[in-house]
């Protein structure tokens, strides 16, 4: 039976996990970029508006870089603070003017001082850590850690601490981790292992992965990330994220 499944699964991952994916999925915003800040940024922005009809959020990306003109880096590092007027308009369903300007303000002062959005990830990851749970812990404390960091903001970067199941920061880690050579995820980040990945669990995720017995835990929460990609490990030990094709494609792309 679980040979029967991995067979299935891996075909699908074969279907999925190829350029032709690209055009559709949130992920072709950050296709549209080389240097690896423009990825990084566009990459966590775009991952931050994942809840919705993918059209609408690869368009509400589009309009947040337009307004940073199409050089994202260059705008966050240089911009002065009168530039952030253009962005009082600028909403994507509970993403509202304040929350952009919070991350305009953490982006700004972090690349100020660091070279890539991965060393925000590092600071509480241990090599010999099992999955990327304290990297998430520590990104989202270090992300509120400037001065008037607003409160309503927190919802958009998740934590473990609040049992989130963390979907989009996960599949941010995704797009940045793995490195398979397939054209759709960048494997521009070396020192978070694959295996350290979690699965990015949304609700179709969800719903096909119990289809399959692969989640039994009744709520859809951090536990279940843990559980379900434990099960997947028993597939793949090393990467068991690029299950996460099969399982969303088995679950949007196939209705």
């Amino acid at each position: 039976m679980q040979s029967n499944l991995k067979a299935l699964l891996d075909e699908c991952i074969g279907k999925y996990n190829q350029p032709s994916f690209i055009e559709s999925d949130p992920i072709c915003i950050p296709h549209r970029f080389t240097k690896k800040q423009d990825i990084e940024i566009t990459a966590f922005w775009t991952a931050t508006f994942a809840w919705g009809q993918r059209k609408t959020i690869i368009n509400k990306a589009d309009e947040l870089f337009e307004l940073m003109d199409h050089a994202p880096f260059d705008f966050i590092k240089n911009h002065e603070e009168k530039d952030r007027k253009r962005f009082l308009e600028f909403k994507h369903r509970t993403f509202q003017p304040t929350d952009t300007l919070y991350f305009l303000a953490f982006l700004q002062w972090f690349y100020q001082n660091h070279t890539s959005l991965e060393e925000a990830f590092l600071l509480n990851l241990k090599k010999e850590d099992a999955h990327v749970g304290n990297a998430l812990i520590g990104f989202q404390n270090l992300f509120f850690s400037l001065p008037d960091a607003p409160k309503r903001t927190r919802k958009h970067v998740a934590s473990p601490t609040t049992k989130s199941t963390c979907k989009r920061l996960n599949m941010f880690l995704r797009w940045m981790v793995r490195n398979d050579g397939k054209g759709v995820d960048f494997g521009i980040w070396k020192k978070i292992k694959t295996s350290q990945l979690l699965i990015p669990l949304d609700v179709h995720v969800d719903r096909i992965a119990r289809k399959f017995g692969l989640l039994q835990r009744k709520q859809t929460d951090w536990l279940a990330v843990l559980e379900l990609t434990e099960k997947l490990k028993k597939f793949d030990s090393d990467d068991p994220a690029k299950y996460d094709f099969a399982l969303f494609g088995l679950g949007v792309l196939e209705k």
